[in-house]
């Protein structure tokens, strides 16, 4: 290889590693962001100081995972229980969403070890926020740890703006490694 050569290699691979860097910045900045999990509000499915990957793309569904900061600035990771538009009610242990049973089976694992009846102690929408109804902008969002959670039914349902993404990942610990 002549010396020409060797600094030609030299330069494409500086150009590859610019062009790579700049890419995991992108990717980094805007589709996947990485999140400390703080609290144990989300215990069963997230643990204290667990690394989440969030994205920004896709559109939030029923039971995904969100990431999203209220007026206060401070940033919270719960479960989207309640879409616009929907009444929601909790009635022995059982989540009614527009009068009819749905099913939670995130929270199987957890309820089996409690030691007392009620995981979910019974509310309505219309107790808690005096509405019927989520607005067509709103969510209402509950810590998987039911009973140690500062979630919509303290804090009221959130905004669509609220909402920074969805929680897709644990990535570190990686002995705690899953997808949400």
């Amino acid at each position: 290889m002549t010396k020409k050569e060797a600094l030609d290699l030299f330069w494409l691979s500086i150009k590859y590693l610019i062009i790579a860097a700049a890419i995991a910045m992108l990717v980094r900045g805007f589709l996947l962001i990485p999140v400390p999990v703080v609290g144990n509000s989300m215990e069963g499915t997230l643990s204290q100081n667990d690394m989440v990957v969030m994205e920004r793309i896709s559109q939030v569904e029923r039971f995904d995972v969100v990431v999203f900061r209220l007026a206060s600035g401070t940033t919270y990771i719960k479960r989207v229980v309640g879409m616009p538009g929907d009444s929601l009610r909790y009635q022995d242990d059982q989540l009614y969403i527009n009068d009819q049973p749905v099913a939670e089976p995130f929270l199987a694992d957890e309820k089996k070890t409690q030691s007392e009846n009620s995981f979910t102690n019974d509310f309505t929408l219309e107790d808690l926020t005096g509405e019927m109804q989520l607005a067509s902008d709103s969510y209402f969002v509950m810590g998987d740890n039911r009973r140690n959670s500062k979630d919509s039914r303290s804090f009221g349902a959130i905004s669509a703006a609220d909402i920074i993404g969805k929680a897709r990942f644990v990535y570190y610990p990686l002995k705690h490694w899953h997808i949400i």
